[in-house]
């Protein structure tokens, strides 16, 4: 196996675009650790750790040398990317996010502690405003990112395969 060309990288996008599908697809091919920031902002009984310990845990992923980070999280978005060298923008239409959020609806996830049982309302909403709402601040920081990071923007699904498939055809799985 080839050296990944980077050694880490940031996973964001609307919810439901397909961003923790792609992370673990990339943490295979490359090696490299993957983390999800739902994982250590939410507890298994629906509640969260402090801003305080959550800064802590996040603050220790930073420091080491190789890893990839899924989630927006906007609060902690430009201190990860000072720290990364790479990040990938899922920005798919909104019916492509609220059909990869209901696919998920009643199945085990390793990005999350607990099993969604139904489609809640509020989270349906939240992604409908996503282009509106969280998508701005999120451009703005992605543009406003250190020189050197590397930014790749997927409008589709089959744009980010493609992604892999290089790493693939580069000898990096």
């Amino acid at each position: 196996m080839q050296r990944s060309p980077f050694s880490r990288a940031v996973v964001v996008g609307c919810p439901g675009s397909g961003k923790s599908t792609f992370a673990r697809a990339l943490a295979a091919r490359t090696g490299i650790p993957l983390h999800y920031l739902d994982m250590i902002w939410h507890k298994p009984d629906g509640t969260n750790v402090t801003q305080e310990e959550f800064d802590t845990r996040l603050e220790n992923i930073l420091a080491r040398k190789r890893w990839i980070i899924d989630g927006n999280y906007m609060r902690t978005l430009k201190r990860r990317l000072q720290s990364a060298d790479i990040a990938f923008y899922f920005d798919l239409p909104v019916e492509a996010c609220l059909e990869g959020a209901a696919a998920r609806i009643g199945h085990p996830r390793e990005d999350l502690p607990w099993v969604e049982h139904e489609f809640d309302p509020e989270f349906a909403a939240y992604i409908e405003r996503f282009p509106r709402d969280q998508a701005p601040c999120l451009r703005m920081t992605l543009d406003a990112r250190p020189q050197g990071v590397r930014l790749i923007r997927f409008r589709t699904h089959a744009q980010a395969e493609a992604f892999l498939d290089t790493l693939a055809r580069d000898g990096l799985s």
